[in-house]
């Protein structure tokens, strides 16, 4: 392999890695104050790709204000997610909340189908994002504004959350009910209001994952949240689920994998998703807290 593929496929590992940990942020996130595991973030994930997509095709909005309100709308279906399915299940016990989670997330993709119906769409590419930049020697590395954008959005907002949550009051809030929820209520602290503002965070998230995959690869439809959820859920664990650095740390880590791995063994192609769950496995194995994760005592 030439060094210009090398740097072309790192770039899109990046980028790739980028998107996985964004999305294993919000998993990492929820489950670090309710050991939960929201399965319905994938589901947020597709919906800001369609909420964008709406946006600018069918409503002809900027491009920006499609953003804008994309995030907003999948923040609202996230607390909706909260308040609905899982505030009624604070004090069930947790198998009750896990099988909330599975049916919203199922009941949030053949509402997909049924608005937006099964089929593909095409998502609009800003014109700025996709004209190629030459690099190197007679321009043999051609990089797209898009592949340079996604990594360095990823990071600065997992930087502005790292910031919320170690210097501010929301989030030491938060970090106190990851360690002891009932004493941090009798502390005067609005339990349910941080919870509220943890499933804010998450969901803006994966919606701008979302909207960034969507641009990555310019297609939404109802399930394309599924498998980038399952492998965000693989990078979280594989980060140690509960820690917000080992959930990027976890993303990058699977990302570069599949691309890697199928740069350097092409034939492997169709095996790319197989890597992930081996991943899983295996981290399970050595280390089953993963990289950053600390052993917790399950409460029932």
């Amino acid at each position: 392999m030439s060094l210009n593929m090398f740097i072309q496929h790192f770039i899109n590992a990046l980028g790739l890695g980028a998107l996985y940990g964004l999305i294993a942020v919000g998993y990492t996130m929820v489950y670090g104050i309710l050991r939960l595991i929201n399965f319905a973030h994938g589901d947020i994930f597709m919906l800001g790709a369609y909420f964008v997509f709406f946006a600018t095709i069918q409503y002809k909005l900027p491009w920006g204000v499609g953003v804008v309100i994309a995030i907003a709308g999948a923040t609202i279906v996230g607390l909706l997610v909260d308040r609905i399915a899982y505030r009624p299940l604070r004090s069930a016990p947790r198998i009750s909340a896990l099988i909330s989670a599975i049916g919203v997330s199922f009941f949030l993709e053949n509402l997909a189908v049924v608005v937006f119906t099964g089929m593909p769409r095409a998502v609009v590419q800003p014109d700025w994002l996709m004209q190629p930049i030459p690099l190197g020697q007679l321009g043999a590395i051609r990089l797209i504004p898009l592949a340079l954008m996604v990594p360095i959005v990823s990071f600065v907002l997992i930087g502005g959350l790292l910031w919320i949550v170690y210097k501010t009051k929301p989030g030491l809030a938060m970090r106190s009910i990851s360690h002891d929820i009932e004493t941090t209520r009798l502390m005067g602290v609005s339990v349910d209001r941080i919870i509220a503002l943890t499933f804010a965070l998450g969901s803006a998230l994966a919606a701008l994952a979302g909207i960034m995959w969507a641009l990555r690869y310019p297609r939404v439809e109802p399930f394309m949240g599924i498998f980038p959820g399952f492998k965000a859920f693989i990078a979280a664990v594989f980060g140690g689920i509960g820690s917000i650095p080992g959930a990027m740390i976890g993303g990058l880590t699977l990302g570069f994998v599949e691309i890697m791995s199928i740069a350097f063994f092409p034939n492997m192609s169709g095996y790319k998703d197989a890597f992930a769950f081996i991943l899983l496995i295996v981290i399970l194995l050595v280390k089953p807290t993963g990289l950053m994760g600390e052993k917790m005592e399950e409460k029932i």
